[in-house]
């Protein structure tokens, strides 16, 4: 049997994986799915670089999708407060 693989060596650089999925699951949560989306990805492409648990950046892409499709219905529905029809 073959063991698995151990997490990459830490390259030189700042690590920044906590940062970026903090900032996007607020932003996610709060107001900008997009951007949520966009910090998770950062956050899971640092977590891979310096071998750390990439969670974070799918609860912040998870939460920008859902703020996203969220939004949509809530316009859908007639009644987002920002439009006068």
């Amino acid at each position: 049997m073959n063991a698995p693989y151990p997490p990459p060596p830490a390259a030189a650089g700042r690590d920044r994986t906590t940062l970026w999925g903090v900032l996007g699951i607020v932003l996610g949560l709060i107001c900008c799915g997009i951007l949520g989306i966009v910090f998770g990805y950062l956050s899971i492409r640092d977590a891979k670089r310096y071998g750390q648990s990439p969670v974070l950046g799918y609860l912040a892409i998870a939460f920008g999708v859902i703020n996203i499709i969220g939004t949509a219905i809530w316009r859908a529905s007639g009644t987002y407060p920002l439009w006068n029809n």
